[in-house]
């Protein structure tokens, strides 16, 4: 494989795709049990969803670096922008061309969704489209990145739990229901866990570059009370939504397991190199969550 490809599959970071597929993977077996399916939006679904993450990594590789976040005292992999391997010209046209790609995708997911006709709902899910791509981008560049002022939880929990899986949902039944709030709130809270991984691990960091997230305001004890919190509340979330079905299925507790041990091992950990391994294994059981979840659902 030519050099540079490779250089961008890293900038595009392709092991986050997994827990960005999750809400997706969730909402539309969700919609199969309402039996209300297709295999071709649950496909441009995928991509759509793709697209998204991939553009959130460019243009978070892009903000960090620029901002100088990115530097030689960053514990996690180091990004390409922050080792010269790309520019800042060649990593803000990727962006560029992968936001053009995200809209294509997004607009050909919401005809497929809903026709030609269906005026309201295309204009809905149009402008949602395009507050993702500005959420993506805006993370972390700009002067006003809300990254930066401790308000990432916040967003994840929204996109990755409610836009990911209620919107996925919507798109298969045109309908939604408040008990869905429950499998959105579980995925988008490990979603956060994952992020609060990534802050604990950088707190000193972050501090350096007056980035501002919630771990830095929690102090390195209490981030991990909020970590126990947002797992525990995941699980019971999922929990309680399966206990509302004619028929549970609690297959997605094999999940939970490998999950507990994480936390424990997080609880016990010091130094914050220590948190980089759990960052990927805890999206690896966000993802086996959700596929066990939604193999209930399929069931």
């Amino acid at each position: 494989m030519n050099s540079k490809i490779k250089i961008w599959f890293k900038a595009a970071r392709l092991r986050t795709l997994p827990l960005s597929l999750s809400g997706i993977i969730v909402g539309n077996s969700l919609a199969y049990d309402a039996d209300k399916f297709s295999w071709v939006v649950f496909v441009f679904a995928l991509a759509t969803t793709i697209a998204f993450q991939v553009l959130s990594n460019f243009a978070n590789d892009y903000g960090d670096g620029v901002k100088g976040t990115d530097n030689e005292s960053r514990i996690g992999p180091p990004r390409v922008l922050q080792q010269g391997l790309l520019t800042r010209k060649e990593l803000k046209k990727g962006i560029q061309i992968c936001t053009a790609v995200a809209l294509i995708l997004a607009l050909s997911l919401i005809i497929l969704a809903f026709g030609i006709f269906e005026l309201k709902y295309t204009l809905i899910f149009t402008l949602l489209g395009i507050v993702s791509i500005v959420a993506a981008i805006k993370y972390t560049v700009g002067s006003n990145a809300y990254g930066y002022r401790a308000m990432g939880d916040l967003f994840v929990f929204v996109f990755f739990g409610g836009v990911s899986v209620l919107g996925s949902f919507f798109l298969q039944t045109q309908t939604l229901n408040t008990t869905l709030l429950l499998p959105a709130a579980a995925i988008g809270l490990l979603s956060v866990g994952v992020l609060n991984l990534n802050n604990m691990r950088d707190i000193e960091t972050d501090k350096q570059a007056n980035k501002t997230t919630i771990a830095i305001l929690l102090g390195a004890k209490k981030s991990k009370i909020y970590h126990a919190f947002l797992l525990f509340a995941a699980v019971l979330s999922a929990v309680f939504f399966v206990k509302l079905k004619p028929q549970p299925s609690y297959l997605f507790m094999i999940a939970v397991l490998p999950m507990m041990y994480h936390l424990k091992r997080v609880l016990s950990y010091e130094d914050p190199k220590d948190f980089d391994p759990e960052l990927k294994r805890l999206a690896l059981f966000t993802f086996l969550f959700a596929t066990l979840f939604s193999a209930g659902q399929f069931l």
